[in-house]
């Protein structure tokens, strides 16, 4: 720019009159310090701006050390308050403006294991309803009152519950007990949206060899698409070892993160010997680490509703390895006792003697005396009968009421170790419930034992 001026000056001196030439000059010298200005000023600018950053670089660079020793302050003197800025607070709450200190904990990370589900690995019942005739009650099952048939939703078979109360088990060879100690049920449940269908009611009844209202336990649902909501409940006998009932509810807002709406909900139970576990589409709602074993299973629909029913039913022996509970409360020895009435519903010994044709209890019996005592005095409510039984050597006339004094002295001998003999019932077996060969000296030794059977 200042050479294209300058260009212009000198041609306008050459061309002008000597008279107008001074006014050139002028003007060219004008032209110039305006060119020399604006550089100037361009330079300072560049200056100015390097010299800005640099403040700013100083002034962030103090800032943070202010801060850092801000922080450090509040480490040994205190902590500084974030609304007002008060510093050296020792307490829960700022002393000049009285808020409250502030939180700097680590959020906790928890862990809750809730989809453990295993079927078992032996299909033992199965049933979509897939090949049977809509309309018709299905071929693999049985009726125990009111009335079921197959119907469809969507194109997908079910048993559906048609009017009343209605009660119906799978066919199996042997209806009364057919349960494993260890097994898997699954079943599927259609919850429908608001006016498709109405209400789903199912109960599902884990019971007992025997009389068809003796009941292990059983888990009731009921879904109410109008909410939606659900109510539904839990109620099972303690297993071996315990008295009473556990019991509890399921209601929606226990379960309204796992359901889903206007589809089909899987359902499954595992069964572990004891424990007893409940799973909503893979979610485990229900965990009982000691309920009664089932021997057999109904569905059971009540009411009048429109849908009702389930589908996809899959029975399987198996199941998620048993968790062992601890029993670091008692003795290994005791805890060996608590162990096989668990499992069994007895203890078997063979380690409490007597002196022969006697009821006299020899001193080596003691020590498993004790440790019978002391599982029963941790455990109060239990009620065992004491069984005492013989070989078959001598007649029944004299093993009979031998066995009835042996059993009677072991019952005496726990009395004085502090347990309740309300508790103990005596009976003698004599040598009628032989559990090995008399005719030899190892099976007539098995023979001569002691039960402790759970009442």
């Amino acid at each position: 720019m200042k050479r294209f001026l300058m260009i212009i000056a000198a041609v306008l001196f050459l061309c002008a009159p000597a008279s107008g030439q001074g006014l050139l000059k002028k003007l060219g010298d004008r032209a110039k310090d305006a060119v020399e200005q604006n550089l100037g000023n361009k330079v300072e600018k560049g200056v100015n701006d390097i010299l800005d950053g640099k403040k700013k670089e100083t002034k962030e660079k103090k800032e943070k050390k202010q801060r850092e020793a801000a922080e450090a302050d509040d480490a040994q003197d205190g902590w500084t308050c974030p609304e007002c800025g008060a510093k050296g607070n020792t307490g829960k709450f700022c002393d000049d403006c009285g808020a409250k200190k502030p939180d700097n904990t680590p959020d906790a990370v928890g862990q809750n294991v809730k989809s453990d589900f295993v079927r078992g690995s032996v299909i033992l019942f199965e049933d979509d309803f897939a090949n049977e005739q809509l309309g018709e009650f299905p071929s693999k099952w049985d009726i125990d009152g009111g009335s079921a048939e197959v119907a469809s939703i969507n194109g997908k078979k079910y048993l559906n519950f048609t009017d009343g109360w209605n009660s119906v088990a799978p066919l199996m060879t042997n209806m009364e007990s057919y349960l494993p100690d260890v097994f898997t049920l699954e079943w599927d449940v259609f919850y429908s949206k608001v006016g498709d269908f109405g209400q789903s009611d199912l109960d599902v009844h884990f019971m007992k060899k025997g009389s068809w209202n003796d009941q292990a336990g059983n888990v009731a649902l009921t879904y109410r698409p109008w909410g939606p909501d659900s109510y539904g409940y839990y109620r099972f006998e303690k297993g071996e070892g315990s008295t009473g009932d556990v019991n509890g509810s399921l209601d929606w807002n226990q379960i309204k993160d796992f359901i889903k709406i206007g589809q089909w909900n899987h359902f499954a139970v595992s069964f572990n010997k004891r424990a007893f576990k409940f799973y909503i589409n893979g979610n485990r709602v229900i965990n009982l680490p000691n309920a009664k074993a089932p021997e057999r299973i109904l569905f059971i629909g009540v009411g009048d509703y429109k849908y009702r029913g389930f589908t996809n039913v899959v029975l399987a022996a198996g199941a998620k390895d048993l968790y062992e509970r601890q029993t670091t409360d008692l003795s290994a020895a005791a805890a060996a006792v608590e162990k096989a009435i668990a499992e069994t519903g007895k203890f078997v010994t063979n380690n409490i003697l007597f002196e022969t044709g006697k009821a006299t209890l020899k001193p080596e019996s003691m020590e498993e005396i004790q440790k019978v005592a002391e599982y029963m005095k941790k455990n109060p409510q239990a009620r065992f009968e004491v069984q005492g039984h013989t070989d078959n050597v001598g007649s029944d006339k004299t093993n009979d009421p031998l066995s009835q004094a042996r059993a009677e002295a072991v019952v005496k001998a726990l009395e004085e170790q502090g347990v309740d003999p309300f508790n103990l019932r005596p009976v003698g077996k004599g040598s009628h419930e032989p559990v090995a060969d008399n005719s030899t000296d190892e099976g007539r030794a098995k023979n001569r034992r002691v039960e402790f059977i759970k009442k």
